[in-house]
């Protein structure tokens, strides 16, 4: 999980480049849920006040990261396949 929010804020340094990418939040959240199976499967503060969110499905196997602005706009960051959910136990000073 922290692996793919560092992939994930690194994405959004380069922001520009995603803003075509960008809709509502309900409708960006809407259009995962109903073409990928997709829900929420974690959240973080990034830069600037966007929050970042995974969106997953286990049945699918896709997967979403989202940053969404303080205005509402939703940004796609990336996305992909082979999703799968760990419970591992995280190791202080661990840098993964």
């Amino acid at each position: 999980m922290r692996l793919l929010l560092s992939t994930a804020l690194a994405a959004l340094l380069a922001w520009p480049a995603f803003a075509q990418n960008c809709a509502p939040r309900d409708e960006v959240i809407t259009r995962l849920a109903e073409n990928y199976g997709e829900s929420r499967q974690g959240i973080g503060i990034a830069r600037q006040g966007a929050v970042m969110e995974i969106f997953a499905s286990n049945n699918t196997g896709t997967w979403t990261i989202t940053a969404t602005l303080p205005n509402g706009l939703t940004c796609l960051i990336a996305s992909g396949q082979s999703y799968e959910s760990l419970n591992e136990a995280i190791i202080e000073g661990d840098p993964a």
